[in-house]
C-alpha cells in the first residue's frame, strides 16, 4: 500500500490500540455518513492493519453502551461459527473489537472525542451498489447469516443505544416539529417531498402496530445492513461478513430486511444525482430475498412473511423522511458535501418508495413464490 499522509489526531488514537510495531500509515476509509473511519497500517508481522473510528457522539450519545452491544454480539457470533451449518466450508469473519493497552474497548481523547478499533477483514471489498445476481444473493445471505447467528441471543441482553431508531412514527413526529420551527423553502423539489410525506403519513405506523399487537417480536438486529457494509472475498466473490456493528440493538428484523432491500434494489445507488430515474429492481429483490431465505427461512414466522413488503416500502420512505428532515433542520445529523445534499438524498429515497409502490403486486408475488 502506498504511503499516505499521517493524520495527527488519528495517530494519537491509533497508538492506543496497536498490538505491535509502529504506525506507518493512516488514511480515511469508507464512505460512512456518521462516524469518521480510518485504515491504520502497522509495521508488524501479523495483523498489519486495523480499522479505527472516531464515534459521532452527537448520534451515539451513550457510546460505552454501543461498545458493550458490539462485544456481546461479536462474542455470541464467534461462539456459533464452528457449529453453524449454513456457513460450512465458507470463509466467514466477524470483526473483533480491539482493546487498548489498558484493556478498554475504547479510548477517550483529551479533547473528549471517543475512539474505537476493530479488526480489518483482509482480501475483501465492499460495493456501493449490487453488481450482479450472484452479488445480490450474497448480500441477502449475509443478512440471513447475521440474523441466524444471533437468533438465540435474548434481545433484552442488548442495550437500546438509539432510542426511536427505525421507529417511523417518531421520525414523522420530529419532521412535523422541524417543519413547524424552520418551515420549508419554495422549490419544486421541496414541494414534491412535502406532498409525498403528507400523502403517506397514515401508513407510517404499520410495523409498530404489528409489534404492539404481538404479530412481530423484537430480535437482535444489525441496524444498518446496507450493501456497502457487506464484505465480498476478492477471490471467491462470496460474502465473508458484515461490518459496521455500532447499530446492533434490539429491534424488528424487518428493519434490517427492508433496509437491505432498499439499499440493494436501487441500481443507481442512494447518492445518484439523477433522482428522477431511480427505480426498484424486482429481479434484484428476488435474488436478495432468495439469498436471505437460504439461511433465515427456518426461524421466520408466518407473520414475519406477511410484513415483508411493508418493511421494504416503509424503510425506504423512512430514510427519505430522515434525509428531508435533516435538510430542513440545517444538516445536523448526516454528513453532507453541500447544503442541498440531504435534499437530493431524500428525493432519491422518495422516488424509490414510489417505484416500490408501483411494483407492489410483483413484490408480493416474489415473496409468495419464495415463501
Amino acid at each position: 500500500m502506498p504511503r499516505g499522509k499521517i493524520l495527527k489526531d488519528p495517530l494519537s488514537a491509533a497508538e492506543q490500540f496497536k498490538t505491535s510495531g509502529r504506525v506507518i500509515d493512516i488514511r480515511e476509509f469508507g464512505s460512512g455518513n456518521i462516524n469518521n473511519t480510518f485504515l491504520v497500517t502497522l509495521e508488524a508481522v501479523e495483523e498489519k492493519q486495523f480499522i479505527l473510528q472516531r464515534v459521532n457522539t452527537h448520534v451515539f450519545r451513550q457510546p460505552e453502551l454501543v461498545m458493550l452491544n458490539m462485544r456481546i454480539a461479536v462474542e455470541h457470533m464467534l461462539r456459533h461459527l464452528q457449529s453453524a451449518p449454513f456457513i460450512a466450508g465458507r470463509r466467514w469473519e466477524v470483526p473483533r473489537v480491539l482493546l487498548t493497552q489498558e484493556g478498554r474497548d475504547h479510548w477517550l481523547a483529551p479533547d473528549g472525542s471517543f475512539w474505537r478499533a476493530v479488526s480489518f477483514i483482509d482480501s475483501a471489498l465492499t460495493f456501493d451498489t449490487v453488481q450482479n445476481t450472484e452479488h445480490a444473493e450474497e448480500v441477502g445471505r449475509t443478512i440471513g447469516v447475521f440474523h441466524s447467528l444471533l437468533n438465540d441471543l435474548p434481545p433484552d441482553g442488548l442495550a437500546d443505544t438509539l432510542k426511536g431508531f427505525h421507529i417511523t412514527p417518531l421520525y414523522l413526529r420530529h419532521f412535523d416539529e422541524v417543519l413547524a420551527k424552520y418551515g420549508a423553502g419554495k422549490s419544486p423539489e421541496v414541494n414534491y417531498c412535502l406532498r409525498f410525506v403528507s400523502e403517506r403519513s397514515a401508513r407510517a405506523h404499520v410495523l409498530e402496530n404489528a409489534k404492539e399487537q404481538g404479530r412481530l417480536r423484537l430480535r437482535p438486529i444489525h441496524g444498518d445492513p446496507k450493501v456497502n457494509n457487506i464484505m465480498i472475498d476478492t477471490s471467491t466473490c462470496q460474502a465473508v461478513g458484515i461490518v459496521d456493528l455500532d447499530t446492533v440493538k434490539p429491534g424488528l428484523i424487518h428493519y434490517d430486511i427492508g433496509d437491505c432491500l432498499r439499499s440493494g434494489c436501487n441500481p443507481p445507488g442512494e447518492e445518484t444525482e439523477q433522482w428522477e430515474t431511480v427505480r426498484f429492481d424486482t429481479d434484484l429483490c428476488r435474488d436478495i430475498l432468495r439469498g436471505y431465505l437460504s439461511t433465515a427461512r427456518e426461524f421466520l414466522t408466518e407473520n414475519d412473511f406477511d410484513y415483508l413488503y411493508e418493511s421494504i416500502r416503509l424503510l425506504t420512505f423512512e430514510l427519505g423522511l430522515r434525509f428531508f428532515t435533516d435538510y430542513l433542520e440545517g444538516n445536523v445529523y448526516f454528513k453532507v458535501k453541500n447544503p442541498e445534499h440531504n435534499l437530493l438524498r431524500a428525493l432519491v429515497q422518495l422516488k424509490l418508495t414510489e417505484s416500490i409502490e408501483s411494483r407492489e403486486t410483483a413484490i408480493h408475488g416474489i415473496i409468495k413464490d419464495l415463501r
